[in-house]
């Protein structure tokens, strides 16, 4: 049996944090582990944060719709905007940042799509109708709510 819930809410930081924060707590519900779940809330955060930070970086923030279907053995997120497509319409490769160099120095970011795509076992992007779909799938095993009381 599919278990599905949404979530929608404006492109902004606070925003953001809540209805990631809302997604968590529907997926802790559901029985998804603690362990997984706090795995899905670092790959979404970072997902959602490209939203926030770069899709609608030239306009006023618009809506990220946030729909999630529970199977038995998979999680499949996906997040929807209205934003700026990713350059030539593909995502970033992911490549782990250079971190050989002087602490001082490291980079401060370039590390989410890295992240994403350790996490998330898919991850899928299409950009239709002026909307970007990205569609994350990660492996679970849930167990029942009560177990995790």
């Amino acid at each position: 049996m599919v278990k599905t819930f949404a979530c929608s809410f404006t492109a902004t930081n606070l925003d953001a944090r809540q209805g990631i924060q809302s997604v968590v707590s529907k997926l802790r519900s559901l029985g998804v582990p603690g362990a997984r779940v706090d795995e899905v809330q670092i790959a979404l955060t970072e997902a959602v944060n490209n939203v926030v930070e770069h899709a609608y970086e030239d306009r006023p923030p618009g809506d990220v719709r946030i729909r999630g279907e529970l199977f038995p053995e998979r999680l499949w997120i996906s997040i929807q905007d209205a934003g700026s497509p990713f350059p030539k319409g593909e995502l970033p490769e992911g490549k782990p940042a250079d971190i050989s160099g002087p602490a001082d120095s490291l980079p401060e970011g370039g590390f989410g799509w890295f992240l994403i795509r350790e996490l998330a076992s898919q991850v899928q992007y299409e950009r239709s109708e002026g909307n970007n779909n990205l569609s994350l799938c990660f492996e679970i095993q849930v167990t029942s709510p009560s177990a995790n009381s």
